[in-house]
């Protein structure tokens, strides 16, 4: 017998061009939405009930690139550009991770992203079983990799990518398919070419999409071109990377030519307003990118150059940042940059079943409490979510059809014990 939830007096972000929000009722059945409509539906008799008076539904936002265990650095290294950032502050303290402290990292990030209404995730990282086993205890929808930097010996080169084909192929539709999987080499600048062309050949192999760094920083862009005597799109491309479903994190520094060769692709880009901003990395093209074609996400990165995981924050600099860089105000408009957080970042992760309030979709989504100052006067839902809603204002968060988070409390996993462990977690990363 199927499980059945009807959510009456409630209004529901759809995001259509013709129409936005839907006043009335959801029917949910199992993991899949089954109604939306201004006219309670037939066959609900036996339904669990919820009130959605004083709330605004909206799919669950999705964060398309990012690091869970690094919120264990959240704070460590601020102020810094990227490659001092990275070599003198990051590195050496990741190098002394543990399993244990990847757990408590992910348990860390994971909790701070369901409860702000995050309900999916890419992560790419080392010691992804325990990446894996917090996505499956906690609910939420993960894509996960193990990324790999290929700055090592070849025996070395060789015990990561058997790792990250192993883990691809072992939690590849497991937790009831709400996780997936990807191929990761790091970045152009830290995965020798030959060492990238081996990632490409396993993401053939296991007939799975790619994920990568790239184009963060300028000079990254300019080390590539001393390097390989390329830029890195046109490096990705003769490697053979495009040939996969692909999605790469950043993009800031792009050229006409190199989004045309993006945009024939059908290569995704996760931008990261927040981490890019505060790393100095600077401003990605992205109307550009959306104008030409490119499916443009919305991602946080880690928590240690972000400082947060707040994807409300992400959308509302989306919409914000390149109106004030472009003096275009309608460079991308809320509703876009709505888009970006939600049905592109589906989309952009290769997931046709998430990402909308849609019939057939699957039941990901979540509650804002509307019942406060600043979504007054009810004027434009979509515009009150972007420039005036935070993570604050979630209420309750649904993944496959299954609570996860009830009044702003996740019932998934235990907070007190999440917050106690991570200090202890980074307490023990200092003192090694």
């Amino acid at each position: 017998m199927s499980r059945k939830l009807l959510i009456t007096n409630g209004t529901f972000a759809v995001l259509e061009d013709n129409q936005s929000v839907v006043n009335g009722y959801m029917l949910v059945e199992d993991d899949q939405i089954t109604y939306i409509g201004s006219a309670r539906p037939e066959g609900c008799e036996d339904a669990e009930n919820v009130n959605g008076e004083g709330l605004l539904f909206l799919p669950g936002l999705i964060n398309t690139h990012g690091h869970a265990a690094m919120s264990l650095l959240r704070g460590y290294g601020d102020d810094m550009v990227l490659q001092k950032w990275l070599q003198e502050k990051m590195w050496p303290m990741e190098a002394k991770f543990t399993g244990n402290d990847v757990y408590w990292g992910t348990a860390l990030s994971v909790l701070e992203m369901i409860k702000g209404g995050t309900t999916t995730f890419l992560d790419m990282y080392d010691h992804m079983d325990q990446v894996a086993q917090v996505t499956e205890q906690s609910g939420i929808r993960g894509v996960l990799m193990r990324g790999a930097i290929g700055l090592c010996p070849p025996d070395v080169q060789k015990h990561k990518l058997d790792e990250a084909v192993a883990f691809a192929r072992n939690w590849h539709g497991k937790a009831d398919g709400r996780i997936t999987t990807m191929i990761s080499p790091h970045a152009p600048y830290t995965c020798p070419p030959d060492y990238i062309e081996q990632f490409v050949q396993a993401a053939h192999d296991l007939d799975l999409p790619m994920h990568t760094h790239m184009s963060e920083t300028q000079a990254e862009v300019e080390q590539n071109v001393a390097d390989y005597g390329v830029r890195p799109v046109e490096h990705l491309l003769k490697l053979g990377m495009f040939s996969r479903p692909t999605l790469l994190a950043h993009g800031v520094h792009l050229t006409d030519e190199e989004i045309e060769v993006l945009a024939a692709h059908k290569v995704g880009i996760s931008h990261n307003p927040g981490s890019n901003l505060k790393l100095a990395s600077g401003v990605a093209r992205v109307p550009e990118l959306l104008k030409a074609g490119v499916t443009v996400s919305l991602g946080t990165d880690g928590a240690a150059s972000n400082n947060n995981l707040d994807m409300f924050e992400e959308v509302r600099l989306a919409a914000l940042i390149h109106k004030g860089v472009s003096g275009d105000p309608t460079a991308v408009p809320a509703l876009e940059a709505l888009r970006m957080g939600t049905e592109y970042g589906a989309k952009s992760l290769f997931l046709n079943n998430t990402g909308k309030l849609a019939v057939g979709m699957k039941a990901d989504f979540i509650a804002l409490n509307t019942e406060q100052a600043h979504f007054v006067p009810r004027t434009d839902y979509v515009s009150h979510v972007v420039y005036s809603a935070g993570p604050k204002d979630v209420e309750h968060v649904w993944v496959d059809g299954k609570q996860i988070v009830k009044h702003g409390a996740c019932l998934t996993l235990d907070e007190e014990r999440i917050r106690r462990e991570a200090q202890a977690a980074f307490e023990g990363l200092v003192s090694r």
